[in-house]
Formats: C-alpha cells, sequence, structure tokens
C-alpha cells in the first residue's frame, strides 16, 4: 500500500485525469444510453379522524400544505383512502382541465367556478352547478 489516502480520492484524481486527454477532448464520454424519465411516485400519509368528512377535510389541508412548501408535490394526484383499503381511493381535488391546459384545484366536486391555481387563478365553466367541466 502506497498512500493512506481512501479508494474515493484516488479514484476521483484518476477519472479527472482521464477526463481531459492532450488535444482537449475528454477520454471518458457522457453515458451512450439517454436518461430515464422522472417517474410518478405516492407517499401515503397516515393519521386518524372521527369520519369520512373529517378525514377528507384534514387530507386536502395536508395537500395544500404539502404543495406550499414543496411545488413539486401534484395536488391533482392526491387521494384520501381507508388505511386497509386502498383501493377505495378517491381523490381529493378536481383537476378539469382548463382552457389553456391548467387544471382545476379546488376540492373535487365543487360547486360553481373551477379555479386554475395561485392568487387570482383564471376560472372557467358555467358556475350554477357541482363539478362542471
Amino acid at each position: 500500500m502506497r498512500d493512506n489516502r481512501s479508494p474515493h480520492w484516488r479514484q476521483r484524481r484518476a477519472v479527472e485525469a482521464l477526463s481531459s486527454g492532450r488535444d482537449g477532448r475528454a477520454l471518458l464520454g457522457p453515458p451512450r444510453r439517454p436518461t430515464r424519465p422522472h417517474r410518478f411516485f405516492t407517499v401515503h400519509l397516515g393519521f386518524t379522524a372521527p369520519g369520512a368528512a373529517d378525514a377528507r377535510e384534514v387530507a386536502v389541508a395536508y395537500a395544500e400544505a404539502l404543495s406550499l412548501l414543496r411545488p413539486e408535490v401534484a395536488l391533482g394526484a392526491a387521494a384520501l383512502s381507508p388505511a386497509d383499503a386502498w383501493h377505495r381511493a378517491e381523490r381529493l381535488f378536481c383537476g378539469a382541465v382548463g382552457p389553456d391546459g391548467e387544471r382545476c384545484v379546488d376540492v373535487a366536486d365543487h360547486p360553481g367556478f373551477h379555479h386554475a391555481p395561485g392568487p387570482g387563478g383564471l376560472g372557467w365553466g358555467d358556475g350554477d352547478g357541482p363539478g362542471d367541466g
């Protein structure tokens, strides 16, 4: 053993040395395989509530709060189900597609107009019945 340094640093020095050839071109090229697109994942949060209506309100509040903290959280994908029956998941938000491609961020089965995200978001629909689309 010649030196006392970790293998990580020895390997890093070797990669840096190979990344610049004599004629200025890199000896190590980019990967040939294209990178995979991002996949969709789901987080399941457990909580207790006295009934289904209360659980829906709590779930909507959690989803909205998480979307404020982390914009990559997709509100339209939020769903609620009993802990022992994930196959009975119900969506929490409307998700109706608007004229400009935006999605409604109101709770599912809301009455009146649909609303795009953000303050002063675009509203659309007839506004005279539940869940117009």
